[in-house]
């Protein structure tokens, strides 16, 4: 988000007032960028080359990587250069430039973030129905849209902005319409936390549900939990991997760690179970991937809480309240906690997700 939206005194821009610390700083910042632009390029790829990553989930998740890519190099560089010098030199064009892409990126990760929270709630709360929906048009279509939203929610207060510039050696938005910091700031991230928190709190409830479900149904059937069944048909023993549309959708979501298959690695013994208890362990392993998926999306959701909240509460703060002026340092410390979120988000996928993990082992190795 543009950094210091708000009024601010004449301090020093920078959080340091010695070279040597602003050497430190530059160069802390560089790494950050550096790193966040390495991450983002790895998903983007690895998505790109991995068969095993093509399913709609992952587009939303390789459109957040390009926004979060795009934050990295072309919003970071130019704000290392402003905090650095404590003065913009590049003429109110490239700030307006500058200032619309910063604004649009950030709002646009956020959204994305709440996209994927869309997606993540309509799968595991309706699995069967939204398999069938979760095609790549549609992916394309929720990305275009939050894409649109976020610049929608962006125009207004840059447009504004554009017609109240005066000093040619700043470059920020200053929020001293009331209305504009409403619209900028529940459009970008009030409203999408509200809704993230909502339907994260559902799909916990969900997995939850499906938790209960599955144990209940391991007490109710004690003979399911491996005992011998009878012989299941020849046309059963052909395909062992082969799943039904939900069930298959099920393995491949962006979130999820492990993608759990049913392979032919068993036993003939093995084979030798009835259709039922089959489905059974169908079902106790897509609950297994949608509960980790749940873990993982609420470490990413964790992550943008963290990294957003005090950026926008001091937003609301500091446009409320005439007297509550925040310093350079605060204001370029929070901008900077919220680009650190686009770091954040690739690295719970390396982390968390075996098929990421796996898919950046082989480009690391040169090895598609």
């Amino acid at each position: 988000m543009a950094p210091n939206c708000t009024n601010v005194n004449n301090s020093r821009v920078g959080f340091g007032e010695t070279s040597f610390e602003m050497v430190l700083l530059s160069l802390t910042l560089s790494v950050v960028a550096m790193l966040t632009a390495t991450m983002n390029s790895m998903v983007i790829s690895a998505i790109i080359v991995t068969r095993k990553l093509h399913h709609p989930a992952n587009y939303l998740i390789c459109s957040l990587a390009v926004t979060d890519l795009l934050v990295a190099i072309l919003v970071m560089p130019f704000s290392i250069i402003y905090i650095v010098t404590d003065t913009w030199v590049m003429g109110q064009v490239m700030c307006s430039i500058w200032l619309s892409v910063d604004f649009i990126c950030c709002t646009c990760s956020i959204l994305h973030l709440a996209a994927i929270a869309v997606d993540r709630y309509r799968a595991i709360t309706h699995a069967v129905e939204y398999s069938q929906k979760r095609t790549s048009r549609r992916a394309a279509f929720m990305i275009t849209v939050v894409w649109l939203l976020s610049v929608l929610i962006s125009i207004p207060p840059l447009v504004y902005r554009h017609h109240k510039a005066t000093n040619e050696t700043q470059c920020l938005i200053k929020h001293d319409h009331i209305g504009f910091m409403v619209y900028s700031t529940f459009g970008a991230f009030y409203i999408p936390l509200i809704l993230i928190l909502i339907l994260y709190y559902r799909i916990y409830q969900a997995a939850k549900s499906l938790y209960h479900k599955r144990r209940a149904s391991c007490l109710r059937n004690p003979e399911m939990n491996g005992h011998m069944l009878p012989k299941s048909s020849d046309q059963e023993l052909q395909s062992p991997d082969t799943l039904s549309p939900p069930e298959r959708s099920g393995s491949e979501p962006s979130t999820e760690g492990d993608n759990v298959r049913i392979t032919a690695k068993s036993s003939p013994f093995d084979w030798r179970r009835d259709k039922s208890l089959h489905r059974h362990r169908i079902s106790g392993t897509r609950e297994r991937r949608e509960r980790k998926a749940a873990t993982t999306l609420g470490l990413i959701l964790g992550g943008f809480v963290i990294c957003w909240l005090p950026f926008f509460i001091q937003e609301v703060i500091t446009n409320t309240c005439s007297s509550c002026t925040p310093s350079r340092k605060l204001g370029n410390f929070l901008t900077w906690l919220g680009y650190f979120n686009s770091l954040v988000n690739p690295l719970i996928y390396t982390i968390f997700n075996e098929d990421f993990k796996k898919a950046f082992q082989k480009l690391v190795k040169c090895r598609h």
